[in-house]
């Protein structure tokens, strides 16, 4: 597999309180420094102050949570937004309320090494994973390991043989009762699985040479979740391909109602999997993390797609489901990617980072917190959740500035 050459950045992992320098956010930023982007930067940083203090703020103090207590992700996500505050003191050591949560979310690690609840392993497991990276702590280092085992025991190859003869295989699902991979939890394991490899290098609990990935497979599945003509070839007769949707990416390789449209053709009436926004950003970071080579044409392809389908207004494809969700995946990968600017179909230039700032600070409530008041889909109803969404992508936008 051809490596890549695209520079992946290492933020808010183990480290995550490096760089801080200073509490006050006018200490740390300059016009000299940040040049003209040091009025943004401030601004951004208020925003980030209200959300971590509303976070804060709203944390079940006994018990550590955010949210639903089944569901230790709803946990995680808070505390990788409080850690990646810009403004934090190394000095001053971790928060009491992260330590807390911490508490909280190793108390869900289980002995097959995941780190849940009820449930869905893969996404808990994921993001509790990202979190505790963030801590700093030696401690923590084995239950990451641990965790990480189970999530490359979560990829999917249903002949277990090694090859490659499924649509689903290479994947990795949300674990029990959901039997198949989907890009979503993809990605989001992948991530864990790219990032603790090294964080776990040479430490005793360093296993990549005992068990790894098998990231060909991963990619394998990847591709098959990107909409392009051998996809629709390979899910057989009754799908087809539209113009719009190629080089974007769905949830996963099959056909759901609410992700299909059907097409007339010269071979009768097909299905169509229509691209949206926050997979197809989902889809590149997966590539990222699978060491895909930058000119690849299925990065050159996605990233046409979201080019031609930009927006702040919708996660394209569906509206305002998961609009926050959207906002995070498109912050985290064009910030590792080191997109500095997009091009619409048109040729003109989009200052990504200044829109989607400005678009995510004119949303926050007056409480600091953020909400998707217009679609409940994928828990965006849940202000602590949005919240971290926002706070993620805020930040990552203030490291890119």
């Amino acid at each position: 597999m051809k490596k890549r050459t695209l520079l992946l950045a290492f933020p808010l992992i183990a480290s995550s309180l490096v760089g801080a320098g200073s509490v006050s956010a006018q200490d740390r930023i300059s016009p000299g420094k940040d040049g003209p982007n040091v009025s943004l930067k401030l601004e951004i940083q208020r925003a980030i102050d209200k959300g971590v203090a509303y976070l804060k703020s709203t944390q079940d103090q006994e018990k550590g949570t955010w949210s639903d207590t089944t569901l230790p992700a709803l946990t995680a996500l808070p505390v990788s937004a409080i850690l990646g505050d810009p403004s934090l003191n190394p000095e001053d050591g971790l928060p009491a309320e992260v330590e807390k949560a911490y508490e909280y979310i190793v108390s869900n690690a289980k002995p097959d090494g995941g780190i849940y609840g009820k449930g869905l392993a893969t996404y808990n497991t994921s993001l509790s994973m990202m979190a505790l990276m963030q801590s700093g702590k030696e401690e923590h280092l084995p239950i990451i390991a641990k965790a990480r085992r189970l999530l490359i025991n979560q990829q999917q190859d249903h002949d277990k043989r090694g090859e490659v003869d499924n649509l689903y295989d290479g994947g990795i699902g949300y674990g029990g009762s959901y039997a198949h991979s989907d890009l979503s939890n993809t990605h989001l394991a992948l991530e864990a699985i790219y990032y603790s490899k090294k964080v776990l290098a040479d430490t005793p609990f360093d296993e990549s040479k005992e068990i790894e990935l098998d990231w060909d497979a991963a990619i394998e599945f990847i591709s098959a979740s990107q909409n392009t003509e051998a996809t629709a070839k390979r899910l057989g007769d009754w799908a087809t391909v539209q113009e719009e949707d190629k080089g974007g990416f769905v949830y996963f390789p099959g056909s759901t109602k609410s992700d299909t449209v059907k097409v007339q053709t010269d071979g009768g009436e097909k299905t169509a999997l229509r691209s949206y926004g926050s997979m197809s950003y989902a889809g590149l970071l997966a590539f990222i993390y699978a060491d895909m080579d930058r000119d690849d044409p299925r990065i050159e392809a996605v990233m046409k797609w979201l080019q031609a389908n930009y927006t702040l207004e919708e996660n394209p494809g569906l509206d305002a489901q998961g609009l926050y969700y959207y906002y995070h995946t498109m912050a985290k990968a064009l910030a590792i990617t080191g997109t500095q600017k997009l091009v619409d179909t048109e040729g003109k230039e989009i200052d990504w980072k200044k829109e989607l700032a400005l678009k995510i600070m004119a949303t926050q409530q007056s409480d600091g917190s953020w909400l998707n008041e217009d679609s409940n889909r994928w828990m965006e109803d849940d202000p602590a959740l949005v919240t971290a969404y926002s706070l993620l992508s805020l930040e990552r936008i203030f490291r890119a500035l």
